[in-house]
């Protein structure tokens, strides 16, 4: 049974959101601020983390900064803020996924389900692209993919990479050379659920690029296209 991790302090919108995925046959705890919630995770794991972006103390972008320094536990965002600055601001300090406030239960189970079934998909199965056999390690050039371990390294060096980054680089050196859509990629890493925009993309591969360094100009535009990781 997963374990869910949900940060509210509105008490009456948490209640719910825990009574829906107990019924849905998660294991739910729910705290009202982002210490609580820092505290909590060093002490017990969980395999989601929903988070509100208003909070008290520590706001929900510095809780999302700082699960994410030592996590790749996947983060679903909640906030009122609809701005697209404000989707790419939480994207970019390391959410999976972002909702909008007013929200309906259907889709945030939806959203926190396809979070879930992609991480064991990438663990159990090792994260095969389009279902094929490939090795549990990827190796292009001085990059370094370990698909069932999630971790990589470029230069010998280990990189410090979310969720999606992991996924986003494995798809790429997976099959070096070709050429893949934005719609592709929302598709394969956010979802066929996720209502996002190529600006999602384009910031993660910002991310990618610059924490792989030189090697990050490797990864290349295709105009009109979507972007490839060169072979060499």
């Amino acid at each position: 049974m997963a374990h869910i991790l949900v940060v509210e302090d509105e008490e009456q919108l948490g209640k719910l959101v825990r009574d829906q995925f107990v019924a849905a046959g998660y294991s739910v705890t729910v705290l009202g601020d982002g210490l609580s919630a820092l505290q909590l995770l060093e002490r017990q794991a969980a395999d989601l983390v929903i988070l509100d972006w208003m909070l008290p103390g520590l706001d929900g972008l510095e809780v999302c900064r700082r699960i994410r320094a030592r996590s790749i536990i996947p983060i679903l965002m909640l906030t009122a803020r609809a701005d697209e600055v404000d989707r790419v601001l939480g994207l970019e300090v390391g959410a999976d996924d972002y909702l909008t406030k007013p929200f309906s239960m259907r889709e945030l189970l939806a959203r926190a389900r396809a979070l879930l079934r992609r991480v064991s998909l990438m663990s159990t199965q090792g994260g095969a692209v389009g279902g094929s056999t490939e090795p549990t390690v990827i190796e292009v050039g001085e990059l370094r993919v370990d698909v069932a371990g999630r971790t990589a390294w470029v230069g010998g060096s280990p990189m410090e990479l979310t969720p999606k980054e992991f996924e986003l680089l494995h798809v790429l050196a997976a099959q070096p050379g070709r050429a893949y859509s934005r719609e592709y990629l929302l598709q394969r890493i956010w979802g066929l659920e996720y209502d996002g925009f190529d600006r999602t993309v384009d910031t993660h591969i910002v991310r990618l690029r610059r924490k792989l360094g030189a090697f990050g100009d490797r990864i290349v535009t295709v105009w009109s296209v979507g972007y490839k990781l060169l072979a060499s």
